[in-house]
């Protein structure tokens, strides 16, 4: 499994920071959806899907979270603590996100449009529709 992470263009100054996204330069794809989750109590686990086209960016823009990825065969855990730098995750991976700092604030990018067709919240499904269980 290939670990894609895009670094985001910063610009700031004695005053802050500043990051400005665009569609198809910073971000893989064009961007049909934003949201963000906050206020993520200690101990909760987020995510625990799959989406069977939609591709994501993944960026913490404050605080840290933990990320693990999985297609199927292989896991991997991503740390996420840089307002900076976005995780692409792909169609076909299934995402957890856990371990929030207090104030964490994760800001994802879609691809789509929301649509519960898309998702597969059953892991053994997910395994049936990466053909990695019959």
């Amino acid at each position: 499994m290939e670990i894609k992470k895009y670094p985001l263009q910063q610009h700031g100054d004695s005053r802050g920071h500043l990051v400005a996204l665009e569609e198809k330069v910073d971000v893989p794809f064009e961007i049909k959806r934003v949201y963000y989750m906050f206020d993520t109590k200690s101990g909760v686990i987020r995510g625990m899907h799959a989406h069977k086209s939609l591709e994501q960016l993944l960026v913490c823009v404050h605080g840290s979270v933990k990320i693990l990825l999985d297609d199927g065969t292989e896991k991997r855990t991503v740390f996420l603590d840089n307002p900076y730098e976005g995780l692409y995750v792909s169609n076909n991976m299934w995402r957890e996100m856990s371990e929030f700092s207090e104030g964490a604030v994760l800001m994802v990018f879609a691809s789509k449009y929301y649509d519960e067709n898309d998702y597969i919240r059953d892991y053994d499904e997910f395994l049936r529709f990466v053909g990695k269980k019959f």
